[in-house]
């Protein structure tokens, strides 16, 4: 008797479907997997005997060998356990194989039949109601499933219940969709008195989804002013919404079945390694870079990352996805994320004051930036300088605009941005003017004639590279957008150019 049920693998956020092959033969008692389990699935078999025993069954006296096709394919992960379950349920007749293979099944099996949560129900989901197939996963889940909006979503507690469904008449309860996450109220704008220029640098980096830059000496305010950000970006859209639960889904972190309704942000500490920032490890999970995609990922005291680190994000900062390679294959995630990035101007961290400043300045200034690539901070379009702000003026100073003010006026340069960019390309994935490139960014910058000298001179000053010219339009653009005006003037060019920090040796531009 060979019994057949469908469950799946994961290749980053995408499903792979896996056939879980049970066969009863003749011969000695023993119970194999094959098609190259890991360590957790060939350890199935144990939870599996135990949970049997549990609800008072007994394994077969035959051989049972467990086939996990395609073969060629390394199986990763402990949701194998419901499958291989329900699959060797049904060849010992206990469940009705006609009707479990309508499902793909995903679940991790408790000692005494329970049924623990997993990685990657939202995809699975997803892939399922693709398929127009049903789905069962562990009851904590299953609100988590109902979000992908099939139909046909199970979601027992246990390995009995679902026996119960199938067999007496007791069916399950469909779950519903938990209500959406939202996070807690978010740090206000309004807490960080003085720093017009860097609030003005943040309020055009939220509305163009810039990368941005902040050097200033400790205590000036940069992470306060980060950890601000959020609060001006505008809710995630629903389909935004769906694309961030996923990458969450498959990493374990989404919790009660709710959905993520506000911008992710994740600020990894600087000892963080490759393949926890870019992704990797034994499974090939998300790292911070695509676990803060459509959000922003703050990277603080810059130059003390690994350079390796550093120099892996720069293919996700251009191209918005994460791969990671493999020997047997390569692993891709989405990582559009906007990089916001603090740093002292030495590793003393007072530079330029002589009061404080170390006995090795300037040079220890140039050594410190120097870990930082040219490459890298190339694509970085907005660098600001963050003086530090005396406890005497702070008292003096009068509260700025809250953070509800100013992400009115993002939202509403977004949604120019937005309508812009469907005209000029409908249907394109652009939506912000960082996502802009090419031919759909000259056709939404028409400059004036001072703004295109002014612009023409810099780039033979400063020696901007094609992606710095780029990224200087896409950076004016914001500007433009914010302050209402269809075409790029020279003041919206020489703020933009005000944010280009120069590389060492790079001459600076003079009026």
């Amino acid at each position: 008797m060979t019994a057949h049920v469908n469950t799946v693998a994961f290749s980053g956020v995408d499903c792979v479907e896996i056939d879980v092959q049970v066969q009863l033969s003749n011969g000695l008692p023993a119970f194999t997997i094959v098609g190259l389990p890991d360590k957790a699935v060939g350890e199935s078999r144990e939870r599996v005997r135990a949970a049997l025993t549990a609800i008072g069954l007994a394994l077969p006296p035959r051989r049972i060998t467990v086939n996990l096709a395609p073969a060629d394919m390394t199986k990763e992960g402990s949701h194998f356990d419901l499958p291989i379950a329900c699959a060797l349920l049904a060849a010992m007749g206990v469940l009705p194989l006609d009707d479990i293979q309508t499902y793909i099944i995903l679940g991790e099996l408790g000692l005494d039949g329970s049924l623990a949560a997993v990685a990657g129900v939202l995809p699975a989901a997803i892939h399922a109601n693709a398929r127009d197939l049903g789905l069962i996963c562990p009851a904590s889940q299953g609100s988590e499933a109902a979000w992908a909006g099939g139909s046909g979503v199970l979601a027992p507690a246990s390995l009995l219940s679902l026996i119960n469904h199938f067999k007496d008449g007791d069916p399950l309860p469909a779950p519903v969709p938990a209500s959406a996450r939202d996070n807690l109220t978010l740090p206000d704008l309004l807490d960080v008195k003085g720093q017009e220029s860097a609030k003005r640098a943040l309020e055009v980096a939220a509305a163009g989804g810039h990368n941005l830059l902040m050097i200033g000496p400790p205590g000036s305010g940069k992470s306060m002013l980060a950890r601000r950000l959020p609060s001006l970006l505008p809710p995630l859209s629903p389909h935004e919404a769906l694309e961030v639960s996923m990458i969450h889904s498959v990493a374990g972190l989404l919790t009660g079945g709710q959905l993520l309704t506000r911008r992710p942000y994740r600020d990894p500490h600087h000892s963080a390694s490759v393949a926890a920032i870019i992704g990797g490890g034994m499974r090939a999970k998300p790292g911070d870079v695509s676990l803060a995609h459509n959000g922003v990922l703050f990277l603080d005291e810059l130059p003390e990352f690994a350079r390796g680190a550093l120099e892996a994000l720069r293919q996700p900062l251009e191209s918005g996805r994460a791969v990671i390679s493999r020997a047997n294959n390569h692993v891709s995630y989405p990582a559009r994320v906007q990089l916001v990035a603090a740093m002292n101007p030495c590793r003393c961290g007072y530079l330029g004051d002589e009061s404080m400043a170390c006995n090795k300045a300037p040079r220890c200034g140039a050594d410190y930036q120097g870990r930082l690539s040219g490459p890298l901070l190339d694509r970085i379009d907005i660098h600001i300088d963050v003086p530090a702000v005396s406890p005497l003026e702070l008292t003096r100073l009068p509260q700025g605009e809250p953070s509800q003010t100013v992400a009115a006026r993002v939202a509403a340069a977004q949604q120019v941005q937005n309508d812009r960019y469907q005209a000029l390309a409908p249907g394109s994935a652009i939506r912000r003017n960082a996502d802009a490139d090419g031919a759909v960014l000259d056709s939404a910058t028409p400059m004036e004639d001072a703004a295109r000298q002014l612009l023409t001179k810099a780039t033979e000053r400063m020696r901007l590279s094609a992606r710095g010219y780029h990224r200087v339009l896409r950076v004016a653009r914001t500007i433009a957008d914010l302050a209402g005006s269809d075409s790029l003037a020279a003041p919206h060019i020489a703020e933009a150019l005000s944010y280009r920090r120069l590389l060492p040796g790079k001459q600076s531009l003079v009026s």
